[in-house]
């Protein structure tokens, strides 16, 4: 086997037993750098020789069918990978530098889901969001930055449905993350013409009772959405959002009546992925080794946006006086930590500091 071969799967090995989520690979001047984004921190691996840098990057582009010759240009592309201890998926991003290109590798093991009970920190808050998934029609939206495990929400509630309701489920992603036997998964292509509206409107067409949307981009998207909710499907997407009420706003600026946002919306639900205190560091792991060892390093918080509280958020959306109290991720970072749980560094990470 070639050398460079050899190295590019040693990295991927590596980077796959130690659970990081991400390769980067990054060109400097004289030599290059090789960071593992382990949770949320960036932990440096290894310097290698800019010429193997080079032809590592190269080999990474031909195996996921980048142009090799094309540097200039950023590109993205992906492939799935057969390694010792299971399947691996990989997301290739590349981006021209000052010192030569730089790529990025997600690495996105093709493993079970976990329970929704399992990644929630707080059970109760798990049987809740199962609860909205009774519902035969409407609109449930996942709020929150990249990396807080909206994806991992949205396939964990899909299982339960393929598992629990005997429904038709259909996926609309960019690109399709975990590989699901049991559930039509449709991938954007942009080149081919399926865009997120384009495949909305032909999934329509496929007689589904659910819809995962994988994000809302544009108005279109948006308005698409809301129409399928409002007939007959049950639709769960995302949107990049700062809370759950933040998402009323978003639809509005997309150009969705506010009528139809009353009428579809079940739940807006903003999420975190927060540290778990770890029993050996006392605050947060300090070294890789405890990390990879404990096989429970975090957990997701959920803001909860529905019933009473979400028809007042509208009516305060319209303008008019609202009365309404449900726990926000402040106050949920805030409780996890007095009992325990959490480390404190996740309420300066995640909370924005306004009024108390």
């Amino acid at each position: 086997m070639d050398t460079i071969e050899k190295t590019s799967r040693t990295l991927i090995e590596e980077a796959y037993s130690v659970k990081a989520s991400d390769i980067h690979i990054v060109p400097r001047e004289q030599d290059a750098l090789i960071h593992f984004r382990i949770d949320h921190a960036l932990l440096k691996k290894r310097t290698m020789k800019k010429e193997e840098c080079v032809r590592l990057i190269s080999h990474f582009k031909f195996l996921s069918a980048m142009d090799i010759g094309e540097r200039r240009k950023p590109q993205s592309g992906s492939l799935s990978l057969k390694l010792k201890k299971g399947t691996v998926y990989l997301r290739m991003s590349t981006l021209p530098t000052i010192n030569d290109e730089s790529l990025v590798i997600r690495v996105l093991p093709q493993h079970n889901i976990p329970a929704i009970e399992r990644l929630s920190l707080f059970p109760k808050t798990g049987a809740t969001l199962l609860s909205f998934l009774k519902h035969s029609h409407g609109l449930i939206i996942f709020t929150g930055p990249t990396g807080s495990g909206k994806s991992t929400t949205l396939y964990s509630l899909v299982q339960y449905a393929k598992k629990h309701f005997n429904r038709n489920i259909i996926t609309l992603e960019d690109p399709v993350e975990t590989r699901d036997q049991d559930v039509l998964q449709v991938q954007v292509n942009e080149k081919a013409g399926i865009t997120y509206s384009a495949g909305l409107k032909a999934i329509l067409r496929h007689d589904p009772d659910m819809i995962v949307l994988g994000e809302i981009r544009d108005a279109e998207t948006a308005k698409i959405a809301v129409r399928a909710a409002m007939t007959g499907h049950l639709v769960l997407t995302s949107l990049h959002t700062r809370d759950a009420k933040g998402a009323i706003y978003r639809l509005l600026e997309f150009g969705v009546n506010m009528n139809e946002i009353e009428q579809t919306a079940i739940a807006i639900v903003a999420q975190r992925l927060v540290d778990l205190t770890c029993p050996f560091c006392e605050k947060g792991c300090s070294s890789v080794y405890c990390r990879i060892t404990r096989d429970v390093r975090r957990a997701t918080i959920y803001e909860l946006l529905y019933g009473k509280n979400l028809q007042q958020c509208i009516q305060e959306a319209r303008g008019e006086r609202a009365n309404y109290q449900y726990r926000t991720l402040r106050q949920i970072i805030r409780k996890g930590i007095a009992l325990g749980y959490l480390t404190t560094n996740n309420y300066d990470r995640w909370v924005y500091h306004e009024e108390d």
